[in-house]
Formats: C-alpha cells, sequence, structure tokens
C-alpha cells in the first residue's frame, strides 16, 4: 500500500555510498554492501543524517543499473576508492511513502511516474544511450530491519526530482 503522491521542495542533502553497476536481479547486493557504508562512516566517526537509501543514475530495466547505496550525512566529507562522496540537489521532488514489502517497490514506482504523467510533472531525467539518467531518484529506506523483521510492515519513501 502506497499514500498519496506530493511534492515538495528539499534542501540538498551530502551523503556518502558505494556505486555500483547491476541488473535490476543483482539490486539486493547493492543493499547488502550497505552495512560497508555504514563501518565506513562509523571509521571515521561520522553519523547518518537520515535513513540510507539507493539512488538510482542510470535505468535500463533490460540492461543495467547505476545504482549508489548510500546514507545522507550532516556535513560532506571526502570519498575513498570504495565510497563516493555526493550531494541530494536541493529542488521539488514528487515523493511518496509505500508500505509494506520492497518486492512492492517496482509497483509503487510505476504508480509514482503514472501519477507524475497525469500531473504533467516534468522528471529530472534525459533519455540515453545506456539507459535512463536521473538527476535525483532515491528511495530511502526509513524502516530499520533490526528493529522490524517483518518485511511487510517496512516504509519506504520514493522522491524523484522533478525538471526546474
Amino acid at each position: 500500500m502506497s499514500a498519496t503522491p506530493e511534492i515538495e521542495s528539499r534542501a540538498e542533502q551530502p551523503y556518502v555510498a558505494i556505486r555500483t553497476r547491476v541488473p535490476m536481479s543483482g539490486l539486493a547486493g547493492v543493499g547488502q554492501r550497505l552495512g560497508e557504508v555504514f563501518g565506513w562512516l562509523g571509521a571515521r566517526g561520522v553519523d547518518p543524517a537520515g535513513p540510507p537509501f539507493f539512488k538510482y543514475n542510470v535505468i535500463d530495466m533490460a540492461g543495467e543499473l547505476e545504482v549508489e547505496g548510500g546514507v545522507p550525512i550532516a556535513q560532506a566529507v571526502e570519498g575513498d576508492s570504495q565510497v563516493v562522496s555526493g550531494v541530494l540537489p536541493a529542488g521539488r521532488y514528487a515523493t511518496v511513502t509505500h508500505f509494506g514489502h520492497p518486492d512492492q517497490l517496482l509497483d509503487a514506482t510505476r504508480s509514482l511516474l503514472e501519477w507524475g504523467k497525469a500531473q504533467g510533472v516534468k522528471w529530472d531525467m534525459s533519455p540515453g544511450d545506456d539507459g535512463d539518467h536521473w538527476g535525483s531518484r532515491v528511495e530511502f529506506y526509513r524502516t530499520d530491519p533490526s528493529e522490524e523483521p517483518d518485511m511487510n510492515k517496512w516504509e519506504t519513501q520514493l522522491a524523484f526530482r522533478l525538471a526546474d
């Protein structure tokens, strides 16, 4: 089940992440690497400033996705050969919160995109030879699996940036 989409303004948000290219079937591996990002932050004494997320940079559903498994932080830090530093850009975002199992996120995403089309939304996205390039298309995982192991009770917020 998903809530009704909204459009909201967001400030820029620094983050660190591990960036990878995977087929759609490899997304679970990106999630497993979030522990490495948290460990990297902990080793440097940097606290998370929000829930972990996936940021989809390039999407080719039949081919590969370029995805970042990341964690928001209060102030930018320098990355290294494994962990990249970035900023979720400020701007207007279409958001919706999905309540339920992560395997339903594809349907929640499709619904948000269809809602945007019906609203005349222009996404911060441009097509490329290797797929659709997104300025900021993010899934925030708001439920801590160690506190709520039942995936059917998880909360995920989708936030897709609108074009200026």
